[in-house]
């Protein structure tokens, strides 16, 4: 259990990241609140990169087809506490797709491998 709380606190911490480091970016450009935004996105998704290499298991591949889900679903949370937004019922179901294949990649049992 422990590899399963530190592995899904270091998604958390890349969805921050990255999520975050994005939204900076987007509007420092396309809200026109100023490169520091901008600039600030970019050293956020800078950290993001590094992340990923703290997880504890060793498959690249497997790591980054993980995140996805927590990215999926980090990105309609962020843009309900951001950005009001309101998902919708497929939103929703959607992003509980990804999740159920996130934890499917991450943490099934398997046999040497």
């Amino acid at each position: 259990m422990p590899f399963v709380l530190r592995s899904a606190a270091l998604f958390v911490v890349a969805a921050l990241f990255e999520i975050g480091g994005a939204w900076l970016v987007w509007q420092g450009v396309r809200e026109h609140r100023g490169w520091l935004w901008a600039a600030g996105g970019v050293l956020a998704l800078g950290a993001y990169g590094f992340v990923a290499t703290f997880q504890p298991d060793a498959h690249f591949g497997r790591i980054l087809a993980a995140y996805g889900g927590i990215f999926v679903a980090g990105s309609i949370l962020w843009g309900m506490v951001a950005d009001g937004y309101r998902p919708d019922r497929w939103d929703v179901s959607g992003a509980l797709v990804c999740l159920a294949g996130m934890a499917l990649i991450m943490w099934a049992p398997r046999n040497g491998g």
